[in-house]
């Protein structure tokens, strides 16, 4: 789904209008104060302080909040709430938004769902639930199933939201609205219900991969991976079993959605930033309500619930909604992640006949022998000059981010740290040291632990980092260059025969690094490779707008006139193999062991199937092997 395709979409949404019946919640959100209070006079207990706190909508009034951020031309909302704090701020910020809160009935005896999140040192700590226990009278759902009914006639689509465990307390409301659904069985009836999916019928149904399982009768813990072909199959079942629309969420893993047209899938979206999932569900499910309302196809309506659980989970503590200008920026170029489960599986790997490449496709989705161009990697692809490198740069993303604190912080904090500096390096590799350090500008903000006057800019990071890393390179050119040690030393296995094997075919080679430019055309004349790349030498220029492995592909297309399979890529970083696919190329990963330069590095295989590639060799020892596969 394009940019355009989304333009349109956003368009056809501001013209509709949406009833939502469900658990209207406000979110509650405590940052504790680790100096903590007083020690109490009264009990001699120590109080606990909060540095602040703040309250957003949350449940079915963030599936509300994420509708009035797309801006359709009405929302009316019925359910109930207590005549109470919590639900005079929850009503007031729905008023806010523009939501006709008419059919939201108050209760006598009944508390607002609050959900009190305590956050501490940048973690969240176990909840307080307000609420819990409410009873809900005949009566009120005798008046929410009238309203409900006045005003089915005037909207586009209706979404059923059912969150908090037990918020329905009498069967008859189901039944109630049932009937309704039934009596008003030409318009668009979308459920998502935590626990009572099974009660309702003849709705399109919105759910997740746990739950679709336990509709299908198998049990399946929420932190489970689900293989997809079982979601496929538990998908099929619901549709065939109800006759209406399914779509399964899976989290990072995308979403699978099964109609009358068979089953479609999306892929989930990779991102650098550190992410947050609460109400990602919320999200997806007012997209999704919103896009099949605006007539998208079910096809275009999970694509673009996609983008807009794209934009939410990437802010942090806080229900986040995602707004049209949001949804666009996502849609312009996203990355996907490709086949997760044979990425975090080996066991299911497929080799090329008597071979160690494997084939992450079938063999025929590789345009052999049309290749005329090929961009490497060149660090861990065809050079381990720069292995190690991070190493250099972990400690020194961790010490930035923890300042005056890297002495003395616990080892909670610590290892905080060290995972969120090693998740952002694992999914960076292969871009721009410049945007790298971009990253970390943003890492030392997140954690909140240097004052904003000592943090350096992406420069002053970058300078730190290369001139650590820059000591370890010229110690291993001054061997290099000495003769203490020669190319086959500092060489991926195989990777200098396998590049004059390319040249002598006639095929363009790029080498295409993040890397200054400067520097990969020192370490490539070093080696004695650097007459063979033809088509050029790239490197970071201290200028994102003009250099990025993304332009140098697309320029290599523009400049050739060449169709997308005519082009392959080569390289052990997501960030290649990811653009080479955008532009229809063949990429090819690099999963080494750059200690030894030659072997199969698991952790790096993820990655890059992950990454998007068509296949992956552990080194290029089996150059004939790889060249049969390219070229027949």
């Amino acid at each position: 789904m394009n940019t355009d395709s989304v333009e349109r979409l956003l368009k056809k949404i501001n013209e509709i209008k949406v009833a939502v019946y469900g658990d209207f919640c406000l979110d509650a959100y405590w940052t504790m104060d680790p100096r903590k209070s007083e020690v109490s006079v009264e009990t001699g207990l120590q109080a606990k302080a909060v540095a602040k706190h703040s309250y957003s909508l949350g449940g079915a009034s963030n599936v509300v909040a994420n509708l009035a951020a797309l801006k359709p031309v009405e929302i009316k909302i019925f359910g109930v709430r207590g005549d109470d704090i919590y639900g005079r701020e929850m009503t007031s910020q729905l008023h806010s938004l523009g939501v006709n809160t008419d059919g939201l009935l108050i209760q006598e005896n009944f508390f607002t769902y609050v959900f009190c999140k305590r956050i501490s040192e940048g973690d969240e700590l176990a909840r307080f639930d307000f609420g819990t226990y409410n009873q809900r009278t005949p009566e009120t759902d005798q008046l929410i199933l009238e309203k409900l009914a006045e005003t089915i006639p005037s909207v586009d689509v209706i979404i059923l939201n059912q969150q908090v465990p037990g918020s329905i307390t009498n069967e008859a409301f189901i039944d109630g609205l049932n009937e309704l659904i039934r009596r008003f069985s030409e318009k668009l009836f979308i459920l998502d219900s935590r626990h009572m999916s099974e009660k309702f019928k003849n709705v399109v149904l919105k759910t997740n991969e746990a739950e679709a399982a336990r509709l299908n009768e198998v049990e399946a813990g929420i932190d489970d991976l689900i293989p997809v072909s079982d979601v496929i199959r538990f998908a099929k079942n619901l549709y065939q079993k109800n006759n209406k629309p399914v779509i399964v969420s899976r989290g990072d893993r995308g979403m699978i959605a099964c109609d009358a047209n068979g089953i479609q899938e999306v892929a989930g979206l990779q991102f650098l930033k550190k992410l947050d999932t609460v109400g990602a569900g919320d999200t997806v499910m007012s997209a999704l309500a919103c896009s099949l309302a605006a007539g998208a196809t079910l096809t275009e309506a999970i694509h673009f619930a996609n983008f807009a659980a794209g934009v939410t989970v990437q802010k942090l503590f806080q229900t986040g909604t995602a707004n049209a200008g949001e949804i666009l920026r996502i849609a312009v170029d996203p990355d996907y992640i490709f086949q997760p489960e044979l990425a975090k599986d080996i066991r299911q790997a497929v080799y090329f006949e008597e071979s160690e490449i494997e084939l992450c496709y079938p063999l025929e989705t590789i345009d052999r022998g049309r290749f005329k161009h090929a961009v490497f990697d060149h660090d861990g692809t065809v050079s381990a000059l720069r292995e190690g490198w991070e190493k250099v740069m972990e400690p020194v993303m961790i010490k930035a981010i923890l300042g005056d604190y890297y002495e003395t912080a616990d080892e909670s904090l610590y290892l905080r740290v060290v995972e969120r500096v090693r998740d952002f390096i694992d999914k960076s590799t292969g871009i721009q040291t410049v945007i790298q350090m971009e990253g970390l500008v943003e890492m030392v903000q997140e954690f909140g632990l240097v004052l904003a006057d000592k943090i350096l800019d992406k420069f002053g990071y970058k300078e730190i980092y290369n001139d650590a890393l820059m000591q370890m390179v010229n110690r291993r050119l001054c061997k290099l260059e000495s003769g203490e040690l020669d190319v086959n030393d500092y060489a991926i296995k195989g990777a200098v025969p396998f590049l004059q094997k390319l040249y002598d075919r006639g095929i363009r080679l790029y080498l295409a690094s993040g890397t200054d430019r400067e520097d990969v055309v020192r370490e490539a004349e070093a080696m004695g490779y650097a007459a063979l790349f033809t088509g050029g030498i790239y490197g970071a220029i201290g200028d994102v707008q003009k250099y990025s492995k993304k332009i140098v592909l697309n320029n290599i297309i523009k400049e050739n006139d060449l169709h997308g399979s005519e082009l392959v890529t080569l390289g052990d970083g997501p960030v290649e193999l990811r653009e080479c696919r955008k532009v229809g190329g063949t990429s090819i990963g690099i999963a080494s062991d750059e200690i030894r330069r030659h072997g199969l590095n698991v952790e790096k295989r993820t990655r890059l199937i992950r990454a998007g590639a068509h296949a992956v060799i552990p080194d290029f020892s089996q150059t004939g092997k790889l060249v049969e596969l390219l070229f027949g």
